[in-house]
């Protein structure tokens, strides 16, 4: 008779033991001090928003008064703003258009589904169905494209398609450099069917 309740005893420590290691396993941590994630809120929304970027030829002074030029206008549907945080930046999640402008006033025009902009560097990234219309009727589309305000330069090393209709060109490719009026561009890589106008000699 002991043998038998020895066991049962047995069997209870075992089950008791097992039941220990599987709610122990159980994630019941909580992250406090630096390693919890802080919560982050913008500072500012704004909707149905346009932001105009201008410049000056001359350095002006106070109550200086002199002609200006607009280089660039962001325009779109929402706008959330984190200029509070150590790394400034807007987010534009509905979508966003910008205007360039270049010194013969000529607008070119970049679409995209989202957008996010670095404010202490001028960097924007564009991502989703970005597309690129100059005023001349060039067309580039990419999934992303970053452009540089300060030094007024687009990139992207994603593929694309661009289309010249000037010289009823299509190129594929991956990976592209150019200035703002398309008047330098360097493609990494290109592929598959370009599509070249000949020229017919009379």
């Amino acid at each position: 008779m002991k043998r038998p309740f020895r066991n049962y005893l047995y069997g209870i420590a075992l089950v008791f033991s097992g039941a220990m290691l599987f709610f122990s396993c159980a994630d019941n941590y909580k992250r406090v001090g630096e390693e919890a994630l802080p919560l982050v809120f913008p500072q500012g929304v704004a909707g149905n928003f346009t932001f105009t970027y201008t410049e000056t030829k001359n350095q002006m002074a106070n109550e200086a008064v002199d002609t200006t030029r607009v280089i660039s206008v962001l325009s779109g549907p929402a706008m959330k703003d984190y200029e509070n945080l150590e790394f400034p930046y807007r987010t534009f999640p509905e979508g966003i258009v910008v205007d360039i402008y270049d010194e013969n006033n000529n607008k070119n025009t970049i679409t995209a589904d989202y957008c996010i902009r670095y404010s202490s560097t001028g960097l924007i990234d564009l991502q989703g169905n970005v597309i690129l219309e100059t005023h001349d009727g060039k067309k580039l589309e990419t999934p992303q494209l970053y452009y540089d305000q300060t030094n007024e330069w687009a990139f992207t090393e994603n593929k694309f398609k661009y289309t010249n209709p000037e010289e009823g060109t299509i190129m594929d490719g991956e990976g592209m450099d150019f200035n703002k009026d398309f008047s330098y561009l360097y493609a990494h890589k290109t592929f598959g069917l370009m599509t070249i106008k000949e020229k017919i000699n009379d």
